[in-house]
């Protein structure tokens, strides 16, 4: 039964947008009700706990919290509104990384922990199959704002960006899989075809800031795997660029605009932001506290042109409602996840080509995780950040299980002590005992 609810909540983690249900209770939501059967049925579970050391997360994660509880008092105190939106809010902000600690925790052995992190990706590949057949819906033709592909996370193109952040995220592991699984052809070609569906889910987003990253996350591992094979991969890309959609090339083309004048200009959506930006640090110098926790929307409007706009671009954001105190643990925080990735690298034994994929896998996911949230702020929602928590605590499980295991496994190779017998032949033929063998 825990394995279950762990395999189902990984789904519905992702897709919690598209199947909603009504808890009943004000505030929780159906992916709160089932963290907390989870929960509880971890705790009851008659396994002892295997990974007794502290979570590598367990010091930022709850400075961060923190922080936002700060932030929701700052909000309270300066510009009162509905308690129970904002007490939501909080919830819903300080949910995503406790997947974590429950996954880290969740008394499985070795062999379940592997099937966690093997679900993880099949539900990013299986994300992917809904943009890629929305993108073809829409068809490839002239690019259309309105035919963004947003797969399961929201029912329309407003929520594209944000889909196309999740695919960039999880196209690294498969991307990692597919150059480092040496000798496992069967893997290996599973790997290849995550790739494919990935890759093709990021490009029906239209999201430009998914494609950068995509590109530079493929770089990275390309890099670290051969630069000869980084180089020949790098000149075919740029070949083959000319084959991609006429939509695709008119989107990238968009960021560079003639004005009337014939001089050049970014496109309006990234101007946009651009403003944004200028009015929330105008915002936090008229409040350097910051404004509160859920204000950015109400207040902006009087910092800029744009009314109840979000800041698209979390670490802006958090300085603006949160202040610099709040912006700093936010960067310890992505911090401690790089710390995270390099611990997985170090314990990955050197002969183990699926631990050694995994953690590079999941380093460059970091990365691609941190840059993200430059152009957009899904740090809070669970639908897109939610299952990179429960893969930093499954494959932080893993690289402790393997710790413990690993010196019963050498005893187990190591030379028997001689005998008696062995070490003194003599004596034992002088007592009529058989010759050692």
């Amino acid at each position: 039964m825990l394995r279950l609810l762990l395999l189902f909540q990984i789904f519905y983690t992702v897709y919690q947008g598209h199947y909603e249900f009504a808890s009943g209770i004000p505030g929780l939501n159906l992916a709160n009700a089932l963290f907390l059967l989870t929960l509880l049925l971890v705790l009851a579970a008659g396994a002892r706990n295997a990974v007794t050391e502290r979570a590598l997360l367990r010091g930022p994660v709850l400075l961060f919290s923190a922080m936002l509880v700060v932030s929701f008092g700052i909000a309270q105190a300066r510009a009162p509104g509905d308690l129970m939106t904002d007490v939501t809010y909080l919830k819903n902000a300080l949910f995503p990384p406790l997947l974590y600690f429950l996954y880290l925790h969740c008394k499985q052995d070795l062999k379940n922990t592997r099937l966690l992190v093997i679900a993880v990706m099949a539900v990013a590949a299986i994300a992917a199959v809904q943009a890629i057949r929305q993108g073809f819906d829409y068809g490839l033709g002239n690019f259309v704002e309105s035919h963004r592909a947003s797969g399961p996370f929201g029912d329309n193109y407003r929520d594209a960006n944000r889909a196309g952040v999740y695919y960039a995220m999880f196209l690294p592991m498969f991307v990692a899989a597919a150059l480092f699984f040496r000798s496992r052809k069967l893997w290996r070609a599973g790997a290849l075809g995550g790739v494919g569906l990935l890759a093709l889910a990021v490009m029906f987003t239209y999201s430009r800031q998914a494609y950068f990253i995509s590109l530079l996350g493929l770089a990275v591992l390309l890099l670290r795997r051969s630069v000869v094979l980084s180089v020949v991969i790098g000149v075919s890309l740029v070949l083959l660029a000319s084959y991609l959609p006429e939509s695709v090339t008119q989107r990238v083309e968009e960021t560079q605009q003639k004005g009337p004048h014939g001089e050049e200009r970014v496109d309006e959506s990234t101007a946009s932001r651009w403003e944004i930006w200028a009015g929330a640090m105008a915002m936090w110098r008229a409040n350097p506290a910051g404004v509160g926790l859920n204000r950015f929307k109400d207040e902006i409007g009087k910092y800029s042109s744009f009314q109840h706009f979000d800041a698209h671009n979390f670490y802006v954001l958090t300085l603006a409602e949160s202040g610099p105190q709040g912006l700093a643990a936010l960067l310890l925080l992505v911090a401690a996840t790089f710390r995270l990735a390099r611990f997985l690298r170090r314990q990955a034994p050197t002969d183990d080509p699926e631990a050694n994929a995994l953690a590079i896998g999941f380093t460059v996911t970091t990365l691609c995780m941190a840059l993200g949230n430059l152009y957009g702020s899904p740090f809070f929602e669970t639908n897109v950040m939610g299952t990179y928590w429960v893969l930093g605590g499954l494959l932080e499980r893993q690289a402790r299980l393997r710790a413990q295991l690993a010196p019963a496994a050498q005893a187990a190779l190591a030379p028997a002590p001689p005998s008696m017998q062995e070490r003194f032949p003599l004596a034992a033929r002088a007592r009529g005992l058989p010759p050692p063998r």
